[in-house]
C-alpha cells in the first residue's frame, strides 16, 4: 500500500447531501498533501504561486484516491458565467462551471474563499460544479450552470462547499446594492460593518438565487475558509500565497 493512503481520508470532506449512491462529491482540505511552506499541503491551485509539478502530483493523488479513470476537467476560473461540458482529461478552459452526464468524468471547481457549488439531479444522471464568488453569483453563474444541466429545477439538489463565512466577508456598499437591485430579499444576507462596509453571507446569497430558480434541496454551507485555517486555504487571510481547494462531483462508472 502506498504510504499516502494511510492519511488520504484527511484530504477530503464529503458532501453531506442525500445524493444517489452512485454520485460521489467532496471538497479537498489542505491536509495530507505534498506542497510545502505556505501552500502546505494538499494544494490544488496551479496558478497559486506553488510549484506546478507538486500541484500536479497533488492532483494525481486525488485521481488515484478516488480511482477516477482520468483527470477531472480542471478550469482556469475567471469570475464569469460560462459553463462547459466536462471532458475526461479535458483541455483547461477559462470558464467557471462545468457539467457532465458521462460516468467517470468529474466536474471540479477550485476555491479559496469563493463559494464552490456542486449539483446533481435526484436520479443521478447529470452533475455540475460552479465557482461562485460574489461577482459570479451576481452575474448569474449558478443560473447558467443549472440551465446547462437541462433538468427541471425541482429535480436538482445543490451542495454549498466551504467559503468565506459571514463574519469575515466584508464588502463595500456597491456589492450590497448590486445584489439588492437584482432581488430585494438579498438585503437579509448583509449586516452592517464599520462605516459604509457590510458583512455579506455568501451562502445565503447563493441559497436565495437557487430558491428563485425553484431549487429547494440545498445542503452544506456551514464552514468558514478564513477562520478554519487548519482545514482550508483562504485568499483573504493569506493573500497571493494561498493555495486552492477543489470541490468535485461525478457519476461513478
Amino acid at each position: 500500500m502506498p504510504h499516502h493512503e494511510m492519511s488520504h481520508h484527511e484530504r477530503y470532506i464529503l458532501a453531506d447531501w442525500p445524493a444517489p449512491a452512485h454520485i460521489k462529491a467532496f471538497v479537498t482540505t489542505r491536509r495530507a498533501g505534498l506542497s510545502k511552506g505556505v501552500f502546505s499541503s494538499f494544494n490544488m491551485g496551479l496558478y497559486s504561486g506553488d510549484d506546478p509539478s507538486v500541484v500536479q502530483q497533488n492532483r494525481q493523488l486525488l485521481v488515484s484516491d478516488w480511482q477516477l479513470p482520468g483527470a477531472p476537467h480542471w478550469l482556469k476560473q475567471v469570475h464569469g458565467v460560462d459553463v462547459v461540458q466536462a471532458q475526461l482529461n479535458g483541455q483547461e478552459q477559462e470558464v467557471d462551471a462545468s457539467f457532465s452526464t458521462t460516468p467517470g468524468v468529474a466536474c471540479v471547481a477550485l476555491a479559496a474563499d469563493c463559494l464552490p457549488v456542486l449539483f446533481t439531479d435526484k436520479a443521478g444522471t447529470v452533475v455540475a460544479a460552479a465557482h461562485a464568488g460574489w461577482k459570479g453569483l451576481a452575474s448569474g453563474v449558478l443560473e447558467e450552470t443549472v440551465l446547462a444541466m437541462k433538468t427541471p429545477a425541482s429535480d436538482i439538489m445543490a451542495w454549498l462547499g466551504p467559503a468565506i463565512g459571514p463574519d469575515h466577508f466584508e464588502v463595500g456598499p456597491e456589492v450590497r446594492e448590486r445584489f439588492v437591485s437584482l432581488m430585494a430579499e438579498a438585503s437579509t444576507a448583509f449586516k452592517p460593518g464599520e462605516g459604509d462596509r457590510w458583512y455579506a453571507d455568501i451562502y445565503e446569497l447563493a441559497r436565495l438565487r437557487l430558491q428563485k430558480l425553484g431549487i429547494c434541496d440545498i445542503y452544506g454551507g456551514g464552514f468558514c475558509t478564513v477562520s478554519q485555517s487548519d482545514l482550508f486555504f483562504s485568499y483573504r487571510r493569506d493573500g497571493k500565497a494561498s493555495g486552492r481547494m477543489a470541490a468535485g462531483v461525478w457519476i461513478t462508472v
